[in-house]
């Protein structure tokens, strides 16, 4: 025998009239019932997102494939652009599928700004060093060309979740 309480959910409030079973179903089932999100495919920040996920493997297929001298730089490069494309591509599954609604304890708007953030630091210091070690080997100038592509593209996804995430909470009353 049990001595706890019980809560029991009825789905109706205590001060207004019972909504009706059927309506309640569909409006829930409108918003969730859709498993990916086909407007950001079509948004700016998806485009982009695959904008500098295709140029980022360009310049690590452009790296890999072509013999070098110096290990260690180009190493560093397509370590770096292969991290960064990995992250880039799980934001981009995070807003495809909508999983920032299901896990709300992480601020994805603050976590996606300081993955750009770092990752375009690392980027143009991996394309630096890209280039300068490239002495127009041309496999290799077009890896560290697509490398400053992408960093410039992510500077554009720098801009944009600071647009959204800093100014849009400093111009509402309430957070």
């Amino acid at each position: 025998m049990s001595h706890g309480a019980r809560v029991i959910r009825t789905g109706v409030s205590s001060g207004g009239p019972a909504a009706p079973p059927a309506a309640t179903a569909a409006s829930s089932a409108g918003s969730d019932a859709e498993l990916v999100d086909g407007a950001y495919f079509r948004s700016c920040a998806g485009m982009l997102k695959v904008a500098q996920m295709i140029s980022l493997l360009i310049g690590f297929i452009s790296v890999n494939n072509y013999p070098w001298t110096d290990h260690s730089a180009y190493s560093y490069f397509q370590i770096v652009t292969m991290c960064d494309l990995v992250m880039i591509l799980f934001f981009y599954i995070i807003h495809i599928f909508r999983i920032y609604r299901k896990l709300t304890c992480v601020s994805w708007p603050l976590a996606e700004f300081l993955h750009y953030l770092i990752g375009t630091i690392l980027l143009l210091i991996a394309s630096i060093v890209a280039a300068s070690k490239s002495y127009n080997l041309t496999g290799l100038v077009a890896g560290a060309t697509f490398g400053f592509l992408a960093t410039i593209l992510c500077v554009l996804s720098i801009w944009s979740s600071y647009k959204v995430s800093c100014i849009t909470q400093s111009t509402s009353k309430y957070c």
